[in-house]
């Protein structure tokens, strides 16, 4: 049975056309990545390939709705799981989205306890990462020297 871990939602003050654009794209998350963790990770526009502490873990799109949902799933990963991305107009506001993220993995129970919360606490620092980051804020742990030039070369603006 899988476990389904839902970040919570925020407000990103970007239209959901626009945030869907950011991520619409795998090569695009490579951009806010330092640069000795570039090395390890290739992208074309539907997948994704990383080491992670020695593990081969792949990511592939399934899906893509128009401006509102994203789907992937693991391409080469210890273990199954799949993840959808949700840009929903927020309140009415066009310029603004209400972004959260699901993530289904088939965990056994050991791998549930180990991972389960941090796996949580992932998903909730991405989406608070991005409402901050289309404040103009820089979220903790982010080099603002990697959002100055994705603002100087148009991604995710």
């Amino acid at each position: 049975m899988a476990t389904v871990i839902k970040s919570r939602h925020a407000i990103v003050s970007r239209p959901p056309y626009m945030l869907y654009m950011g991520f619409v794209d795998m090569r695009n998350f490579i951009q806010f990545l330092p640069e000795d963790k570039k090395k390890d990770i290739t992208a074309d526009y539907d997948s994704l390939k990383a080491v992670v502490q020695g593990f081969n873990v792949g990511v592939r799109i399934t899906e893509r709705t128009p401006y509102s949902k994203i789907c992937m799933k693991d391409d080469g990963a210890p273990f199954s799981f799949g993840i959808s991305m949700f840009f929903d107009a927020a309140g009415g506001d066009p310029d603004k989205t209400d972004f959260h993220i699901e993530l289904s993995a088939e965990l056994n129970m050991m791998m549930k306890m180990m991972l389960g919360s941090k796996l949580q606490e992932a998903l909730d620092r991405i989406v608070d990462a991005l409402a901050a980051v289309s404040e103009g804020k820089v979220p903790e742990g982010i080099d603002p020297e990697i959002l100055k030039k994705a603002s100087e070369t148009g991604r995710f603006n």
